[in-house]
Order: structure tokens, then sequence, then C-alpha cells
């Protein structure tokens, strides 16, 4: 069977008639809008500045000025016809670009490879699961589509690279803010022998747990909690009863500040807490409060302008 084409419209429009439009092609009978508007994106960047320290420049810059409002037709004569009824009356500007059925779920992953992180690992998407592996290197294979961290942003393929050199065989390791669950799959498959991981999105545990899975790693060795140890002192307690020769957090650096101070509960005497998600401007202010909580530190990686961090507790 032919795979159904679809037409993507986009009707260029203003901030002062976003709310007319709207609700004019809600009249005339459009049932699913995607709205894309920069005074939005940018509200909704600074109401959540605690989940990052930098805005890629490339978003900023393709957001500038988009006012626009996007909904799908098939495309053929009856979508043609669909078109003319939800466009009548207005007279804004509009494109359309084909969309084939598989490029509603698919089209974005050859955007992702195999691809060699650190000395040891080898990022695989799930569907590429039957590529050779090369001599010497831990495939760890992941679903993107699943969102959250792939092993490609630079701050990730740093906290990878300290994984590999601090995870201690045979002893468990704690993720804190685990995301997809890169790192302590990655701990894992690098012999750690089990991992906790704490997110304050409580969708990162299911991602976190099919990662494992697509791994071989069960929840016998794997435990995944939606929480924030910040706030939540019967969730730190409980992660406290365990100490770990290895704390993992690629968060950011308003997060891992107040996060050093409570790392000393989870972490091992000797054991490391390793962090990144850093920006290099704020690499110094995060590095003199592992000292003011008792951490030693012990290396610096830099990448992209991206910096990580591997403290020792005395």
């Amino acid at each position: 069977m032919e795979d159904i084409k679809w037409l993507e419209v986009a009707v260029e429009t203003t901030e002062a008639d976003l709310e007319a439009l709207t609700a004019r092609l809600t009249m005339n009978g459009v049932t699913g809008l995607v709205i894309e508007d920069e005074a939005d994106f940018k509200d909704f960047l600074e109401h959540n500045r605690q989940y990052w320290d930098y805005v890629d420049e490339d978003l900023l810059e393709r957001m500038k000025g988009v006012c626009r409002i996007k909904f799908y037709v098939s495309d053929d004569a009856d979508g043609q016809k669909q078109l003319q009824t939800w466009m009548a009356g207005i007279k804004k500007p509009y494109t359309t670009a084909v969309l084939g059925e598989n490029d509603w779920a698919h089209s974005w992953q050859k955007y992702y490879k195999p691809m060699e992180v650190g000395e040891r690992l080898y990022i695989v998407p799930e569907w590429m699961r039957d590529t050779p592996v090369p001599a010497g290197r831990t495939a760890l294979y992941l679903n993107p589509g699943l969102t959250f961290g792939t092993g490609s942003h630079a701050s990730t393929q740093l906290c990878l690279a300290g994984v590999e050199r601090y995870t201690v065989p045979g002893a468990p390791v704690l993720d804190l803010g685990c995301g997809s669950g890169i790192l302590s799959i990655a701990a894992l498959r690098l012999g750690a022998s089990r991992a906790v991981a704490v997110d304050i999105d409580p969708k990162a545990v299911g991602v976190a747990y099919e990662n494992a899975a697509l791994n071989g790693i069960g929840q016998d060795r794997y435990r995944a909690l939606a929480g924030d140890i910040l706030t939540d002192d019967g969730l730190a307690a409980e992660l406290g009863e365990t100490q770990y020769p290895l704390v993992l957090a690629n968060i950011v650096a308003d997060v891992i500040i107040p996060l050093s101070g409570k790392a000393g509960r989870f972490l091992k005497k000797g054991g490391t807490f390793l962090c990144s998600g850093i920006i290099d401007s704020r690499a110094g202010e995060v590095a003199a409060a592992l000292a003011r909580n008792g951490l030693t530190l012990l290396e610096r990686w830099e990448r992209k302008g991206w910096v990580a961090l591997a403290a020792r507790m005395d």
C-alpha cells in the first residue's frame, strides 16, 4: 500500500494577529494547530532558566521574528479542497511542504548514527543495533526518539569520558538528573554492579528503564526514581543509605552548586563526584562550591565551551 502523503501548511502572521487568526482557523474547521511564536519561545526560556545555562544561538536565530501557525492536510484532491475551506476569508500568506507518512515519526532518524565516545564507548541508535561494534569498544544502545540525552551533546560526551575513567567495576553508581539514563547505563555496561538513577521529570523514569532494557539491563540492577533530592529529604535519606564510589550529575551549574553540598551524603570516602553540563563561564563557581563542600578537584575537561569536573570526597 502506498504511503499517505501530507501537506504541512504554514500560515505567516504577527503576534498582534495571532489570536484572531487562531480563532478564524478553528471556526473554519481546523482541528489541530501548531503555533510557533518567538514571544512564547522567549517566555518559555525565561520561566525555565533553572534547567539550562545556555541556549543554542542557531535556535534563537531560527525563532527570531517567527509567528506562524501550522496545520496538516492530505496531499490529494480532498486535502486541497479542505485547505481551501480552512483558509476561506484568510488573506495571510502561507506555504506548503510535502511530508510522507514516514516523515511524521522517522525522518529524524537520519540525523543519528553510531558514534564513538571516549576510548571505549560506542553509542548506537536502537534501530541500528545490528551494526558491528569496533574492536575494543563497548556498545551502548539508545533510542534517541525518547528525547533527553542521546550522547551527541558536548557536555554528555565529556561526562561519558569521565564515566569511563571513574567507574569502579563491581561497585554501584548514583546518577542524579539522569534524563535518558545514558550515564548510569554506560557505567553498567562498563562494569558497575548496579545503578540508581534520579530525575525531577517523572517521564525520565520510563525512558531510563526502556534504554536500560535495550542494553539487556533489568530492574534487578537498575532502579529509576522521580524526585528532587534538593527539596525531598525523604528521598535524599533513602539514597543516602548506600555509599557510592561514583556519583554523576550532568545537569547545570545552578543545580550542581547546591547539590555539591549534599554529595557527601551519598559518596563513599575517596569516591568521585563527576559533574557536567557546566558552561565554561561558570566552571569557576562550581569548582569553588566543590572546594567549600569538602571535595578535592581531580580533573577538568572542556569541550566546545562546556566543562566537566571530577572531584574526590576526602
